[in-house]
């Protein structure tokens, strides 16, 4: 009986970083070393203290972590953390190794994909952010410049060599098709999942995130606003209906996003808005259970270029969303293909406020939504992703083994 392969995972951020994105990541590990031996070669500090029997073997690098706000020496930051992942995967692996590389930074994939190349190991690939789509789609860069030709060739030589790619949403696919090179066959759909209780939760009159008038139909805003978000879509909104006092807008998260949103409401103090500090995580479920409505706001031109992963953790709460976005992104195919929602055109408060106006004159409409969201919920459990990612890197072992 052939041994199973060597996983070694090639990841920035993972646990003890609390970020969604090193959540999923550790959760994914740990499951996949059920089967076989997993070395985690990461870039958080303090992550080689989770080594354990039984665990993933944890390879810490140094890195240098310039503020947000120092964009050169963060571009050199990453840059060199894709430099020290070639050396730290051309140290690890071996032919009859798999590579398993996570698009973050996206500087990554290239040197760690060449990295498991040299040594005659399979290489796989999470999508979670598509590069340069999303510098495009946040307006960047332009589709024609110089920077975005030379990702595109990359990416080019990257897709086709590749063992399996694995996406989160399914309007990736028709994105990464364009490319030369890539077949069907290469592309496996597992989306993101729930990362709080599943069940339905009842508005609580008495929670602290909807006074002063707990009667009031409350509309949420929360997590990180990257560049593909629009969060001056959900203030304009805001402005909209600031004459229809039975509708409060509560608004908490980070990111640069949240930036944008601070100096229009500097600007103007809507009295239907109240901005919060980001909540801690052990308030989350509260935090979600508290609104009616769920708004999650992009940019035109998202589909399959950001995934809402903070859609999961809204339908285990049993809430309805409204997102902002064409309708052929993931999040608008889950809402559409289920009812539990709104899809409005992007970039377009007044189609938003009609969207919040109806949720909030039709509550029971509204109520029932989410009580069939949570419901939906169950279809992104952890189990049931974590088990694809088994099966499918156990299929590239499979083909290794057969070479």
């Amino acid at each position: 009986m052939d041994t199973p392969a060597k996983l070694i995972i090639a990841a920035q951020f993972y646990p003890p970083d609390a970020t969604t994105t090193a959540v999923y990541v550790g959760k994914i590990a740990e499951s996949l070393a059920r089967d076989r031996p997993v070395v985690v070669i990461s870039a958080t500090p303090g992550s080689r203290a989770a080594t354990q029997p039984g665990k993933p073997e944890i390879v810490e690098l140094k890195s240098w972590n310039p503020r947000k706000s120092a964009l050169l020496q963060r571009a050199a930051a990453i840059c060199l953390l894709a430099a020290q992942m070639f050396f730290s995967v051309l140290r690890q692996a071996r032919s009859e190794d798999i590579v398993f590389c996570v698009t973050t930074p996206f500087t990554l994939p290239y040197t760690v994909l060449l990295a498991a190349r040299l040594r005659g190991a399979k290489a796989m690939l999470l999508i979670y952010d598509l590069y340069p789509e999303a510098l495009e789609a946040a307006g960047m860069v332009r589709s024609n410049s110089l920077a975005v030709r030379l990702i595109r060739f990359a990416n080019t030589l990257l897709f086709r060599r590749l063992d399996a790619i694995i996406v989160i949403g399914r309007d990736v696919p028709p994105l990464i098709e364009k490319y030369r090179g890539v077949v069907a066959s290469q592309l496996h759909f597992i989306p993101n999942w729930a990362l709080i209780p599943i069940g339905y939760r009842k508005i609580d009159p008495a929670s602290r995130f909807r006074a002063p008038d707990p009667a009031r139909f409350i509309v949420g805003l929360s997590g990180n606003l990257g560049f593909t978000h629009d969060p001056a879509t959900v203030f304009e909104a805001a402005r909209l209906l600031r004459n229809e006092t039975d509708i409060h807008f509560v608004l908490s998260g980070w990111g640069v996003g949240w930036g944008a949103l601070n100096d229009l409401y500097a600007k103007d103090r809507l009295e239907n808005v109240t901005i919060l500090e980001p909540v801690p995580e052990d308030e989350l479920v509260e935090f979600l259970s508290a609104a009616d409505l769920w708004v999650i706001p992009y940019r035109r031109h998202i589909a399959g270029v950001s995934i809402p992963s903070r859609l999961y953790n809204i339908l285990a709460v049993g809430r309805p969303v409204a997102v902002t976005s064409e309708a052929n992104s993931e999040g608008a195919l889950v809402l559409g293909e289920e009812a539990i929602g709104w899809v409005v055109p992007p970039e377009n408060p007044a189609e938003l406020a009609r969207a919040i106006r109806e949720a909030a004159r039709d509550r029971q409409a509204t109520m029932d939504k989410g009580v069939r969201a949570a419901g939906v919920a169950e279809k992104y459990r952890e189990d049931v992703a974590l088990s694809r990612y088994r099966e499918v890197v156990s299929e590239v072992d499979q083909a290794r083994t057969r070479r």
